[in-house]
């Protein structure tokens, strides 16, 4: 049966796909890279080592599960977008083991942006690949990134977008993972931020986001959530507005874009948008398609994905 191979070594997570075109079964391996209680994130130099520690396991238990499926090419997240300059020497990683894996097997290589696989996964799992033959627009919202994107057909590069607005400062996972260590959570946060909210049975007060032009600020958002807690709010009502926040954030800058660009499809990707309170309200205001839990945080199902449609568009050719 043809199957595809993708790997992804994010900043946070290792994570390999196994991708079977003829069923559209898909088999995802990951792991989280260890941070320690208290901190916010990890050193390149330090993320590096850890998918260096990782990425074999991970790729081992896979195919242990996708036993009898040949491989037919590779795919591999190089780069965190499709912009000139950009680079993190985690990606180098899984590119090295892609390439390894190419070469001795004899297998097609194809790179793509871990924000291409970010969007790819959100089609799959919503079961809307069809718009990757069409104009739309695409939130990818996670720790490192928080950007509304305008994606066109594309033979060449299969997803191929355009920056329509952004974050001006931190980006919304930051914001949640700061404002959840604060409050004492582990790190990733976003799981437990959302238990918190969840309970919460206070009205929120004064959310009131602010953008210039299309894009975002939130860096403010975590000073707002400091100050409310420090000031007696608990810590479920804290949650709940750093959430609050986030939320109404990303519907400003979405109604903003499609003001501006004219109505087009939405897809809302990345890790941020597991969050069943953001996604929920986002739900409410627009008609859009979001990645599932499982593929909204950082995997490499996108990239699988990919892959296929690469390898089988040569092969046509």
């Amino acid at each position: 049966m043809p199957c595809y191979l993708g790997i992804d070594t994010s900043n946070y997570t290792t994570s390999a796909s196994v991708y079977d075109s003829e069923s559209g079964r898909m088999l995802m391996g990951k792991k989280l890279l260890p941070v320690k209680n208290g901190e916010c994130g990890l050193r390149q130099s330090d993320a590096v080592f850890h998918h260096t520690q990782q990425l074999s396991e991970v790729i081992k238990k896979l195919f242990a599960e996708a036993d009898g499926c040949g491989i037919s090419a590779v795919g591999v997240s190089s780069r965190p977008r499709d912009a000139e300059g950009s680079y993190m020497p985690c990606f180098t990683v899984g590119l090295n083991a892609a390439s390894i894996i190419s070469s001795v097997n004899k297998l097609p290589l194809y790179a793509f942006s871990h924000q291409s696989g970010h969007i790819a996964a959100a089609l799959y799992s919503s079961g809307k690949t069809e718009l990757l033959n069409e104009r739309f627009l695409a939130f990818h919202v996670s720790g490192g990134t928080t950007e509304a994107v305008i994606s066109q057909p594309d033979d060449e590069r299969i997803i191929s977008v355009s920056l329509a607005a952004k974050t001006l400062d931190l980006n919304a996972g930051q914001l949640i993972d700061r404002v959840g260590v604060m409050l004492g959570l582990p790190f990733p946060c976003g799981m437990e931020l959302e238990r918190l909210a969840a309970a919460n049975t206070e009205k929120l007060r004064g959310i009131r986001p602010t953008l210039k032009g299309a894009d975002c600020c939130l860096s403010g958002v975590e000073n707002i959530c400091r100050k409310a807690y420090e000031n007696g709010a608990s810590k479920e009502y804290t949650a709940s507005l750093c959430l609050g926040y986030v939320e109404a954030v990303i519907e400003k800058m979405c109604k903003a874009v499609l003001e501006e660009k004219g109505e087009m499809p939405v897809v809302f990707a990345g890790g941020v948008m597991s969050d069943r309170i953001i996604r929920d309200q986002l739900a409410s205001q627009f008609d859009a398609y979001f990645a599932e839990p499982a593929y909204s945080a950082d995997n490499a199902s996108g990239i699988a994905y990919l892959c296929s449609i690469m390898h089988n568009k040569e092969i046509c050719c």
